[in-house]
């Protein structure tokens, strides 16, 4: 069972919602839950969720127009030798402290949910989710890895139509421009 992606972030063309995930995880008897990256373990077993964060950001891209999205990023942390022994966390533990925050925090059913994980060996990053694969002895969260788009898009060439408003094709306004000297 795989979840539909829907876009919402500008710039991206592809995410999964934090309803999608949650409501995927709570129709589902107790199972162990695994992240997946590129097909491997990328959480091992004994992780702990640290923290859940319901995120607003407020941009404007390099077209000079304005953006407001949500975003709901589940910090995941190693856990010791012993936890890890117990095995990975089941996804009604997960949903015991996902519920328990959601009675604090307004986060959005509607709003790109990102797993945040890093270890001593790999720098903290924000996954996206790409799909929940359901096996009758797991749940698997496939993630994948940040990028960088350019949210102005068509404003600066990428197609040819623009507003007058905003940067126009061939403005140079989402290149780099050549560094200003002064003396």
């Amino acid at each position: 069972m795989n979840q539909s992606l829907s876009p919402v972030i500008p710039g991206l063309t592809e995410q999964t919602s934090t309803e999608a995930v949650i409501s995927a995880l709570r129709t589902l008897p107790q199972r162990p839950l695994q992240f997946h990256l590129q097909g491997t373990v990328l959480v091992p077993a004994g992780y702990h969720v640290t923290e859940v964060k319901a995120v607003t950001i407020e941009a404007i891209d390099c077209g000079g127009k304005a953006n407001t999205w949500r975003e709901t990023v589940i910090q995941l942390m190693d856990g010791s030798a012993d936890e890890a022994k117990a095995g990975f966390m089941t996804n009604r533990k997960f949903l015991a402290i996902y519920d328990r925050v959601i009675k604090h925090i307004p986060v959005r059913p509607e709003a790109e949910i990102r797993f945040e994980y890093g270890n001593t060996a790999l720098p903290a990053m924000q996954y996206h989710v790409t799909h929940v694969d359901i096996a009758s002895e797991q749940i698997v969260v496939h993630l994948s890895t940040p990028g960088v788009q350019c949210k102005a898009g068509a404003a600066c060439g990428l197609p040819a139509e623009a507003s007058t408003e905003e940067c126009a094709p061939e403005s140079g306004c989402c290149i780099p421009q050549a560094p200003i000297l002064l003396s």
